[in-house]
């Protein structure tokens, strides 16, 4: 089977099964899922949300997170790790938002990806599951794993694995084709024993590396 057709059959079964796909990382508006997405770096989204709550409701806005001091932003951002770059990403971040956005998260790839710790990935969460905005397919971990284990790629680099994706999804299925295959790397397809025998994807996967 074709990898195109083969993604085509595997959308379907998990549009069925998982039909109301999200965001795991909790957020109101768009600026929360920036910095959430930014403590996400290497960080489980359950640690990240645990941490979020307090972090804007001291700091509800980017002006306050661009002048919180930076040992005080580290103290709060602490459990999420590697919590001094994340803390000057941040401020940086929303220095710029205050500097030359208004304050606002920015709708385009090229704006976001401007912003101090705001790599493709960042910028395809916040355009995808904040805006709506289909720019590209979010890549971490669960879905680089899936992809290659599915056929889907032989690529190892995330902007690579994502470029294979967007040539064999339409662009309706961009942002949820991520959510998807979060969801199902997170439930069935894990990292260490993958749950093959009861896989409803079983019969569609070459298993890749397994």
């Amino acid at each position: 089977m074709k990898p195109r057709d083969r993604l085509t059959r595997i959308i379907e079964r998990l549009a069925r099964i998982y039909p109301a796909p999200r965001c795991a990382l909790n957020h109101r508006n768009p600026l929360e899922l920036l910095v959430a997405t930014i403590l996400s770096a290497q960080c489980t989204d359950e640690r990240v949300n645990r941490v979020t709550p307090e972090l804007f409701r001291r700091y509800p806005d980017a002006a306050a997170l661009a002048t919180v001091p930076q040992a005080e932003l580290e103290a709060v951002i602490r459990p999420t790790g590697f919590f001094r770059n994340k803390a000057t990403s941040i401020r940086g971040c929303c220095r710029q938002l205050v500097e030359r956005h208004g304050g606002q998260v920015p709708r385009t790839m090229e704006a976001l990806t401007a912003l101090p710790g705001v790599a493709r990935k960042t910028a395809n969460v916040v355009l995808g599951s904040a805006f709506g905005i289909a720019a590209g397919v979010v890549v971490d971990t669960h879905v680089r794993r899936l992809a290659f284990r599915l056929g889907l790629t032989n690529q190892t680099q995330p902007e690579k694995i994502e470029r294979d994706l967007m040539e064999l999804a339409s662009p309706e299925h961009w942002i949820n084709l991520a959510h998807w295959l979060i969801l199902h790397g997170r439930t069935t397809c894990r990292a260490r024993r993958p749950a093959c025998a009861g896989c409803p994807l079983d019969d569609l996967c070459p298993k890749e590396g397994v």
